[in-house]
C-alpha cells in the first residue's frame, strides 16, 4: 500500500488526489515540515512524500509523474513518444516554476520566513500570478485539459494550484482558465482526497473510480 506523507494544508493535497483519481489504496501520514520524521524521509525536511515498498519519492510533481507512469493503463500520463514526455515535462515544469510561484512566495513571506526578514509581497506576487494566468491561458488554448482531451497528473497540480490560488483571493481575470479549474476541481476524487486529509491521522483510505 502506498504511503501519502505530508502535513494538512500542504501539497499532500495533490498527492491524495492523484491517488483517488487512479483508484488505488493508501495511508495517509501525516507528518509535520521539517521534523525529524520528515528529514527521515527527505534531507530537505519537506513533504509529501511517497513511499512505495522500498522506494521513496519525494516533490509532489515527480510523485504525481511517478503514478501516472506506474499506473499507465489509468491514461493519467503523458502522452505517446518523446514528444509526448518533453510536453508533459513543459508542463510540469510551468507549473511548478511559473504559476505556483507567485502563490508560494506571497505563503512564505506571510507565515513561513522568519518575521525578521518578511516583506510585503503582495502587490508583486499579484502582478506575477496574472501574467501567469495570461500564460496558462494561452497554453491550454481550446483544449479542455492540459494535454489534450483527456484528465491528466499535470490538471492535478494545476488544479491544485489553483484552488489554493482561489483560497488566497488572487484574481483570475480569465474566463477560458476559470472555466478549466471549475471543471478540475469539480472532480469527485478531489472531493474525497479533501475529506481523506481531514481524516484521523494516520487511516488506511482505499481510493476508488470515479462513478
Amino acid at each position: 500500500m502506498y504511503k501519502a506523507i505530508g502535513s494538512r494544508g500542504s501539497r499532500v493535497s495533490r498527492v491524495l488526489w492523484m491517488l483517488e483519481e487512479l483508484g488505488q489504496p493508501y495511508e495517509f501520514v501525516e507528518v509535520k515540515l521539517r521534523s525529524p520524521e520528515a528529514y527521515a524521509l527527505n534531507p530537505s525536511g519537506k513533504v509529501p512524500v511517497l513511499t512505495d515498498d522500498e522506494l521513496t519519492v519525494t516533490d509532489s510533481a515527480a510523485i504525481c509523474v511517478y503514478l501516472a507512469d506506474k499506473h499507465a493503463d489509468k491514461g493519467m500520463g503523458a502522452n505517446p513518444g518523446f514528444a509526448g514526455r518533453a510536453e508533459m515535462d513543459s508542463w510540469m515544469h510551468f507549473a511548478q516554476s511559473e504559476f505556483e510561484a507567485p502563490l508560494w512566495n506571497k505563503l512564505r513571506h506571510r507565515f513561513l520566513l522568519p518575521r525578521d526578514v518578511r516583506v510585503d509581497v503582495g502587490p508583486a506576487a499579484a502582478f506575477d500570478f496574472a501574467m501567469e494566468v495570461k500564460a496558462l491561458e494561452r497554453r491550454l488554448g481550446d483544449k479542455p485539459f492540459a494535454l489534450g482531451d483527456r484528465f491528466s497528473a499535470v490538471d492535478v497540480l494545476l488544479g491544485d494550484m489553483g484552488g489554493w490560488a482561489r483560497a488566497g483571493k488572487f484574481p483570475i481575470e480569465s474566463e477560458r482558465v476559470n472555466a478549466y479549474l471549475d471543471r478540475v476541481l469539480a472532480r469527485p476524487a478531489r472531493a474525497r482526497a479533501q475529506a481523506n486529509a481531514s481524516a484521523p491521522k494516520s487511516e488506511s483510505i482505499l481510493g476508488k473510480h470515479d462513478a
